[in-house]
């Protein structure tokens, strides 16, 4: 089965772009949130991701500071990707991060439960 692109969008409240991006991108951030610890090569370029004995290795192909980062796992040869975007919501001034990533159609529903759950850690860790 091919991957489905597919996108999410959450809505902080009260939380700058500046705190939000370095959750996105530090390996402290990362590791507050997303994996359970996050390692980088002195370029930043690739980002090793470990979830208690398992590790998955991203490559960054694209970087906006503070608007969007895009990571390509290297075990992946699909040109599938996930990427986090933040942009403002004019009629309400506040953040938004609109996440982009890919599943089988049977599986979608499951990422999309992952993502609501880490989405709803980082925000803890945001202090919203």
């Amino acid at each position: 089965m091919t991957k489905k692109k597919f996108h999410i969008e959450y809505v902080f409240d009260k939380v700058s772009r500046r705190s939000l991006w370095n959750h996105l991108v530090t390996t402290s951030g990362l590791s507050a949130w997303f994996a359970d610890d996050v390692s980088t090569d002195a370029a930043d370029t690739v980002y090793t991701f470990k979830w208690g004995k398992d590790e998955q290795v991203a490559d960054v192909i694209l970087m906006r500071p503070e608007v969007s980062v895009r990571y390509h796992w290297q075990d992946e040869e699909d040109g599938c990707y996930f990427e986090f975007r933040i942009h403002t919501i004019e009629l309400t001034g506040t953040t938004a991060l609109e996440i982009t990533d890919f599943a089988e159609p049977d599986e979608k529903a499951d990422a999309i439960s992952l993502w609501d759950t880490q989405v709803k850690k980082l925000k803890r860790m945001s202090g919203i």
